[in-house]
């Protein structure tokens, strides 16, 4: 990818430059699946975290589970969920913006004094067409997602999933942002362009 392309991925719709990575190691937990689709998303947060060279855990200090993912056949169902709008400001007028809109996915990030990300909380509308993906797709799509605070418009035109014969793998360039993101020398959060700059010089030095 070109420092241009990289750049694209975290420039947001109102034009400004926004990345951040986790601060924290990542303790995932999933509502609202069968036991058979809670082991494949475990299955993808360990392949992400290990392509990452990072590192997961039982617990969060702060968040029990500072990565909450939530699956529902409809954004109502989110109401009946026991203390979430303590973590979710204004909870109803999210639900109500995401029905209007007919979103069937929708991810909500907090970060700490650094600007690393340091809990995400993402929620899953399972409409025909996210019903209709594999289990092994839907699992790894989603997790790339919250792995960076990409741009709304990162994967707007184009999956971060490619085929790879009969399977399903994240596009080679994809995997290079994430694992450049999560090198030691790049910071865990940044606000200016130039840093697409940095992370081209760490893929590139990655082969």
């Amino acid at each position: 990818m070109s420092p241009e392309e990289i750049e694209t991925l975290f420039t947001r719709d109102d034009g400004s430059y926004r990345f951040a990575r986790w601060g924290r190691p990542l303790a995932p937990v999933v509502f609202g699946v069968e036991e058979e689709t809670l082991s494949v998303l475990k299955g993808a947060f360990e392949a992400v975290v290990v392509l990452a060279d990072y590192k997961m855990a039982e617990t969060d200090p702060e968040f029990g589970s500072n990565c909450m993912i939530f699956f529902m056949r409809d954004w109502a169902e989110l109401l009946d969920v026991p203390d979430l709008g303590k973590l979710i400001p204004e909870l109803d007028e999210m639900v109500s913006r995401l029905r209007e809109a007919g979103a069937n996915q929708y991810r909500v990030f907090r970060f700490d004094e650094e600007g690393a990300i340091k809990a995400a909380f993402v929620f899953i509308c399972m409409d025909a067409e996210m019903a209709a993906q594999p289990a092994g797709d839907l699992a790894l799509n989603q997790v790339v997602q919250v792995m960076l605070l990409w741009s709304e418009g990162a994967f707007r035109e184009r999956s971060p999933l490619a085929l790879a014969g009969e399977s399903t793998i994240l596009r080679p360039e994809i995997a290079g942002v994430i694992r450049a993101a999560y090198d030691p020398v790049i910071p865990g959060a940044a606000a200016d362009s130039a840093h697409a700059l940095r992370l081209f010089a760490r893929m590139e030095a990655g082969g």
